[in-house]
């Protein structure tokens, strides 16, 4: 039985990870007494125990946990933006050409951002196969609940007295700064980061990430696209669905609850909507950091996911 320790557990991607864990009957979950959760040698001395450590910390403290790992053999599944694009890391998207195998045999994983794993998830393909040029000049908008913004956000929407301006949507990362941006162009292989424009809605979970494409920006067409999605995700995580529409409409909540991804191909001939909808607390964070830790031991990557 494999031992994992989860670093930042009282976070809310590190509370989801625990709860699934605790269900599984194949893993030995360790846990700290509250009053040793942010000692320095009881994190290390954990850190030896386990196999696996999931670190759910702010960026600078999961840079600062990895120099705790010392003498460790674990591998470790850091879900903070700290590693994404870091010499020496494996991004944690299996779905890339080639990146299970990767995955599996690395010991330092970073999981990718909700956002980013949506817009890579649509893009990646199609620049791996000539259908983007890598100089495309792409834009993006990502609608995503407000469990996404960890407990303060989540404390903000759901208090009786919080702010009359979240009833309505919010698009934010105004500064076209958003810390998803270096892993977005690096894993699709775009010289250019796009324009990026999330949004953040009073609904808890679910996300819904959009990339529109003129046809003309394409070195093919919308039905070329179409087969290398079919192609691409055939599995059990993240598929492509031929007729997502819902009479008309694109529900951001549809997989709430839900570790999977559904891709999806809209528009006419000469405008295009490339969507990816999923969970931003699974495929875009704690299930995604579980179907990687899946892959390291062996597992089917869906072992415990909910898909």
């Amino acid at each position: 039985m494999k031992n994992v320790f989860i670093d930042g557990g009282a976070g809310t991607t590190g509370l989801k990870i625990m709860g699934r864990l605790r269900e599984r009957k194949d893993l030995n979950l360790l846990s700290l007494p509250e009053e040793l959760r942010k000692d320095t040698d009881a994190r290390r001395e954990a850190f030896e125990k386990a196999d696996i450590v999931f670190l759910c910390l702010p960026d600078d403290a999961a840079r600062e946990a990895v120099g705790l790992t010392g003498s460790s053999h674990a591998v470790v599944i850091d879900t903070s933006t700290a590693h994404r694009t870091a010499d020496g890391w494996t991004y944690g998207l299996p779905e890339l050409k080639g990146q299970k195998e990767k995955i599996r045999s690395s010991r330092w994983i970073a999981n990718p951002g909700c956002h980013a794993t949506g817009f890579i998830a649509l893009v990646a393909p199609l620049v791996a196969e000539g259908l983007l040029k890598e100089d495309a000049l792409l834009s993006c908008f990502s609608l995503t609940g407000y469990s996404g913004g960890g407990k303060k956000m989540i404390a903000e929407y759901e208090s009786p007295q919080r702010d009359a301006l979240l009833d309505a949507p919010r698009q934010y990362g105004i500064k076209q700064a958003h810390k998803h941006l270096p892993e977005m162009q690096k894993y699709c292989g775009l010289e250019n980061a796009p324009i990026f424009c999330p949004v953040v809605a009073s609904y808890f979970a679910g996300m819904e990430v959009t990339v529109p494409l003129f046809a003309s920006q394409l070195r093919g067409t919308a039905q070329d696209i179409r087969s290398v999605y079919e192609c691409c995700y055939a599995g059990k995580v993240i598929r492509y669905k031929e007729d997502a529409d819902e009479n008309g409409f694109l529900s951001a909540g549809a997989y709430s609850g839900l570790d999977s991804m559904e891709i999806s191909v809209h528009g006419g001939k000469d405008r295009l909507l490339l969507v990816a909808r999923f969970d931003n607390l699974g495929k875009g964070a704690s299930g995604a950091a579980i179907q990687n830790m899946n892959l390291v031991l062996g597992l089917p990557e869906e072992t415990g996911l909910v898909i």
